[in-house]
């Protein structure tokens, strides 16, 4: 069940259109068929039947969905620069490493590397506004455990609010339990997990 929440919060925390074909959100999987339009079978009905599995999927989808319906970050119209927008200091997009640091070029060639965060500043959004202003957002700090170790992630060293959890995998439900992190704090991802963490934007 873990995997599959790791599948769905990965899709409607890209950017692009979420692509979710109908029965995602209850475990359908087809059976790895993409292409089952011309099965009768068991391959392509949907089992209505709710479990409490099912249920506990249908609102973790349904969380996924409010998080990106409430936040213009992950609904961008251009790809991430990696560099600083609007003349500031901050750049659009980080990628950190568990030590709470900037990734090198190099360290991207590190086979052993399976811990990695993700920084999405909300002030550094290049999209415009009804109006013609620069559109600001909370930032966010995603971060990806694919080894099946724990490992302690450390916040970044960036300015700003605490950061607060939002979603945990590791839940049946994705609901994070409730904490704030500051500084050099450590949150502890357990194997096979992803987290996302948020707070006011820095510089706001």
């Amino acid at each position: 069940e873990r995997q599959k929440r790791n599948f769905l919060a990965t899709l409607f925390l890209s950017q692009g259109v979420p692509m979710l074909v109908s029965g995602d959100e209850l475990s359908r999987t087809q059976g790895g068929n993409n292409n089952a339009y011309c099965q009768d079978n068991e391959i392509s009905w949907l089992d209505w039947t709710m479990t409490d599995e099912k249920t506990a999927l249908l609102g973790f989808v349904r969380r996924m969905i409010d998080l990106r319906r409430s936040h213009p970050t992950f609904r961008r119209r251009d790809f991430f620069a990696g560099r600083a927008l609007h003349g500031g200091d901050l750049k659009d997009l980080r990628w950190l490493k568990a030590d709470g640091h900037e990734m090198s070029d190099e360290e991207w060639e590190h086979e052993h590397a399976r811990c990695l965060g993700m920084y999405l500043s909300g002030s550094a959004i290049s999209d415009l506004g009804r109006h013609g202003r620069p559109i600001v957002d909370d930032d966010f700090l995603i971060v990806f455990n694919a080894g099946h170790e724990d490992v302690v992630f450390h916040m970044p060293s960036i300015g700003g609010e605490p950061w607060r959890a939002l979603i945990d995998t590791r839940e049946a439900t994705g609901v994070a339990a409730e904490r704030r992190l500051a500084g050099d704090d450590g949150y502890p991802l357990i194997g096979r997990s992803l987290v996302v963490l948020t707070r006011a934007a820095a510089g706001t």
